[in-house]
């Protein structure tokens, strides 16, 4: 608390982030004037939004200048788009559907259209959003046929009572209730992703083969894919496939909208943290809003988009410095690779990731979009 005597008719108090002016009525002994202002309020609101596509092992040695200038082109276009709503007026939950809608459109990121393959085959998305003016949030899980997954999840926050729903039930509620587009199983389909599903099958086949017997229990299930992958599939090009945003609006709330299709060969039926409120996303206007990606088990296990926030309200810390405690300290100690995209409730931008690279980027009102791949 500071005290600040203006003059011998003012006085002028700054506590807990606001200004108490206490000034005497001219003339009339023992009467004052008491005014508080916010300093929070005071200062000027910039629409932002910040989004990620994905980390892993992304370097410029097992990318091509085309595939890169794709991505790029990707990005920018998905700012763009999420920052035209913003400009709008659109509030900030809007802007993040609107920007992982887009990704979900696009086969170069593992979510929608550009969805892995599990084990048998199948296509299983999973996607949630969460509203940080309300703390509302909606998600669902395992779904097969929903074109948009992340729209199905706001669907379910605004129109019941639920946070999540999956599989057959979530399907059977957006075609009753909703206009969302449902597709055949083919829509999800690329012959890039059956391939490697196959090299991913072909893999686990061979180790299982080279290893001894007693290892054998051990390890069968242990070769997943995660994300699309290169010539060298677990080596060079790890990529963590998951597609996010986080946005603040001009009239200071919070949202967070995280989609995937999960993991190359992974069983049928599972569920990583992209769904789960509080590991692969979050949002609270008091705090911060995060989408994460990577190493679902390990996010989930962390709580790793809820802690970002709780670091920050309950230990003070910067949005920067709980972030990167979460990406640099929290998740190794559980073996956790991957990153997040977050924005404070000041406009403040973080996005940390502890691969070789991960597919992100930002943008400010009026401003132009920034996009980036590697370290």
């Amino acid at each position: 608390m500071t005290y600040t005597k203006v003059n011998c008719d003012c006085i002028m108090i700054s506590f807990d982030r606001k200004i108490i002016i206490i000034t005497i009525e001219e003339g009339v002994s023992g009467y004052y004037n008491i005014s508080v202002l916010d300093i929070e309020k005071m200062v000027e609101i910039v629409p932002t939004i910040a989004i990620h596509g994905g980390a892993g092992t992304i370097t410029r040695a097992n990318m091509s200048a085309e595939m890169e200038a794709q991505y790029n082109a990707v990005l920018n276009q998905v700012l763009l788009g999420g920052m035209e709503v913003l400009k709008n007026g659109g509030t900030a939950m809007d802007a993040v559907c609107e920007a992982v809608r887009l990704m979900e459109e696009s086969p170069l990121f593992n979510a929608g259209k550009g969805s892995v393959f599990t084990s048998d085959e199948t296509h299983e998305m999973d996607a949630s959003v969460m509203d940080g003016s309300n703390l509302k949030a909606g998600a669902v899980g395992g779904v097969q046929h929903i074109r948009n997954p992340v729209l199905a999840a706001r669907a379910i926050m605004d129109k019941t009572r639920h946070v999540m729903l999956i599989g057959e039930g979530a399907e059977r509620f957006i075609k009753s209730e909703t206009d969302l587009e449902i597709v055949e199983s083919s829509f999800f389909f690329t012959q890039n992703r059956l391939d490697q599903l196959h090299r991913a099958k072909a893999m686990k086949k061979e180790e299982e083969q080279q290893e001894q017997q007693e290892q054998k229990e051990k390890t069968k299930s242990s070769v997943v894919i995660l994300d699309h992958d290169g010539a060298n599939i677990l080596a060079l090009d790890r990529k963590y496939g998951t597609v996010g945003a986080v946005a603040l609006d001009g009239n200071g709330n919070l949202a967070a909208a995280t989609s995937t299709g999960g993991m190359t060969n992974k069983m049928p039926g599972r569920v990583g943290d992209s769904p789960i409120i509080g590991a692969g996303c979050y949002a609270n206007n008091n705090s911060v809003a995060v989408s994460t990606t990577g190493v679902g088990e390990t996010f989930m296990r962390t709580v790793a988009s809820y802690d970002v926030s709780a670091q920050m309200l309950y230990g003070n810390k910067t949005l920067e410095d709980a972030a990167s405690d979460v990406i640099f300290n929290k998740l190794p100690a559980v073996d956790g690779d991957g990153g997040l995209v977050a924005v404070d409730k000041h406009g403040n931008i973080t996005m940390p990731f502890n691969t070789e690279g991960m597919y992100r980027g930002f943008i400010k009102l009026n401003e132009q979009p920034n996009v980036y791949i590697y370290k």
